[in-house]
């Protein structure tokens, strides 16, 4: 990447940085559409673990993993067609869609169950930073039980010094992802986009 170049209002040399550190197995916070993330080598149970530790979060609330593009993480997962296609219309976006995990993730991220949340969030940095450092954890950058984060000066005193780089994009958006598991036609937590994806449900065979 250029060192000189922005991406999202964040230098593509600092992005770089943050990538490297999560193939190195730490943890780092990075901006999306809605709020501040935390992210780590979503195929490192090791490094997962350590996302939950940093948040205080109970191992039976999984974890969902960002990819920097649909089709990476369709290749990576044993989607259905019909996920698949729900995924291509709605990715990049606010959007978590819950398919089948497979082999390529490991059983941390969901305490043992065979399906798993994916993101292709709607935000440059954060696909450049999923892009660069494989599929990374994709969970708001909060201790469990606290508030999202929306700027990185609010960030928990733990988790900010429990990641090796923070990636400050200015504040964001706020809100929740909508959670969606396609195959059951059935929205874990309504948020942005809801009625168009309960209208693409009710008339996608």
């Amino acid at each position: 990447m250029p060192s000189h170049g922005t991406t999202g209002g964040v230098a593509d040399a600092a992005v770089e940085r943050a990538a490297e550190a999560i193939r190195a197995g730490e943890a780092v916070v990075y901006p999306t559409e809605t709020v501040y993330g935390l992210g780590a080598d979503a195929t490192d149970p090791e490094a997962v673990e350590r996302v939950f530790e940093l948040k205080d979060r109970p191992r039976d609330k999984p974890l969902s993993v960002a990819f920097g593009d649909v089709e990476t993480a369709l290749s990576l997962l044993p989607a259905s067609d019909r996920a698949a296609r729900f995924a291509r219309a709605f990715l990049p976006g606010p959007v978590t869609v819950v398919v089948a995990r497979g082999d390529a993730l490991p059983g941390a991220l969901t305490d043992g169950e065979p399906r798993v949340g994916i993101r292709v969030p709607d935000h440059p940095t954060a696909r450049s930073l999923a892009e660069a450092a494989g599929p990374i954890t994709a969970t708001s950058a909060n201790r469990s039980g606290a508030g999202s984060v929306r700027r990185v000066e609010d960030l928990d005193p733990r988790v900010r010094e429990g990641c090796a780089v923070v990636l400050d994009g200015g504040e964001t958006p706020g809100g929740e992802s909508t959670v969606v598991d396609p195959d059951r036609s059935l929205i874990h937590r309504a948020g942005p986009l809801a009625d168009e994806i309960r209208e693409w449900l009710a008339s996608q065979p």
